[in-house]
């Protein structure tokens, strides 16, 4: 497989982890069933995480592969919680705030690469330490905090 379809199937799989994701922030602030989206989610989270591994690289390990290993130590702690914890008692909070944890490691990647393969938004933060980098980061952080203090009081999934 050549580096530019590999790279393709690496974005597909972010991409469709983000889609799922936002699935199942929507579900928690609505208080539904998680369904099959929160599956595709943490599967394709995972992949994403785990493929971000295989690129090529120069240093021993990168700030992207350390936000790799964060990601995948938290989607570890999610499937506990959602698979032998049965979201039940302390394990609802765990598993809201790891799998939004998760959806939010996702979600700053890609603002990461948008204002590094974006022409107008690279020329905005071309080392991203200029301004609106930052507020762009700081705004996506805001969202996702709000997003997972409104989700642990609103999500109360059924005890069998």
């Amino acid at each position: 497989m050549s580096i530019a379809t590999f790279t393709l199937v690496h974005v597909l799989l972010s991409v469709i982890g983000i889609a799922g994701g936002l699935i199942v922030m929507e579900r928690f602030l609505r208080n539904r069933v998680l369904g099959l989206s929160n599956t595709i989610f943490l599967v394709a989270t995972i992949l994403t995480s785990a493929t971000g591994f295989l690129f090529p690289s120069k240093d021993v390990l990168t700030p992207a592969q350390m936000l790799g290993v964060t990601s995948l130590v938290v989607l570890a702690i999610a499937a506990i919680a959602l698979y032998f914890g049965n979201l039940i008692g302390a394990w609802r909070w765990i598993y809201v705030v790891t799998a939004t944890m998760a959806l939010y490691f996702n979600v700053f990647v890609a603002v990461v690469q948008a204002f590094q393969k974006v022409g107008r938004l690279r020329m905005l933060a071309p080392t991203q330490t200029e301004p609106p980098f930052i507020i762009s980061q700081a705004a996506v952080l805001a969202f996702f905090l709000i997003l997972a203090v409104i989700a642990l009081r609103r999500f109360r999934p059924p005890t069998a």
